[in-house]
């Protein structure tokens, strides 16, 4: 594919396995939590909090915030398959969020409607430009507010999948802008490479303070039935960042 309306209708073919899916997302669902390292950070942050979630996808994540304590999520998300599946979701289980097909930064959601914006797991590669993501990150939220994102390291596209042992994939670079993704959503997407410099420094240009930077050893998302090296613990594959809307 190689462009963005490319990439943009492989994620649509791939976001159809949440209409597909739909009953075991409801199961999970109910119980959903979000992970130690998030609740961790945002344990204060989110009782009582307006939230909007970029790139929601199967909105999990949206409901176990709610779990956590959030008044409300509104997430977003270029997927048919995924808004719909996960307001019907929300709808069936009686919690407080909604959805709308709309990127980022044409949101269309009023200045300061949030308290907090969520989002990672996946997302921000997908993002052709992070400066205004951010800028739009920022209008969106209340002075005082905070940007909060979980995401795979900037090393991962580096690492191979080998059980034996951690090696570097010799077809990436640590320092190239994109790549080709090989994997998911599928083949031919473009994948949006940032240093974690460059994800530090794009939140300062935007007016951000940074209140928490920390890398992870523990991966996100893992391929079932699948145990690399690359995930023992020895090397970065996730990074929590929040930063503060002044």
């Amino acid at each position: 594919m190689g462009t963005e309306d490319g990439t943009r209708a492989a994620w649509a073919a791939a976001s159809r396995k949440y209409e597909i899916e739909y009953a075991e997302h409801l199961e999970r669902a109910r119980t959903a939590q979000l992970l130690p390292a998030e609740v961790a950070a945002l344990g204060g942050l989110v009782p009582g909090a307006d939230v909007v979630h970029p790139m929601s996808g199967h909105g999990l994540d949206d409901v176990a915030l709610v779990h956590l304590g959030a008044r409300s999520v509104h997430g977003l998300d270029y997927s048919d398959a995924a808004v719909s599946s996960a307001q019907r979701r929300a709808d069936e289980l009686g919690v407080p969020c909604r959805y709308t097909r709309a990127t980022m930064p044409d949101s269309g959601l009023d200045d300061g409607c949030a308290d907090l914006v969520y989002t990672g797991k996946g997302a921000l590669i997908w993002l052709a430009d992070l400066d205004t993501f951010l800028l739009e990150t920022r209008r969106l939220l209340r002075p005082g507010g905070r940007f909060y994102v979980y995401e795979a390291h900037p090393l991962v596209p580096l690492w191979t999948w080998d059980a034996d042992e951690a090696r570097l994939r010799t077809d990436r670079g640590y320092f190239a802008p994109s790549h080709v993704n090989d994997t998911f959503p599928g083949n031919g997407a473009v994948e949006h490479q940032r240093t974690l410099a460059e994800m530090v420094m794009a939140c300062l240009r935007a007016g951000f303070t940074i209140e928490h930077l920390k890398e992870h050893p523990e991966p996100f998302w893992q391929p079932d039935r699948l145990s690399a090296a690359a995930w023992d613990g020895r090397l970065p594959n996730t990074f929590s960042l929040l930063a503060r809307r002044p």
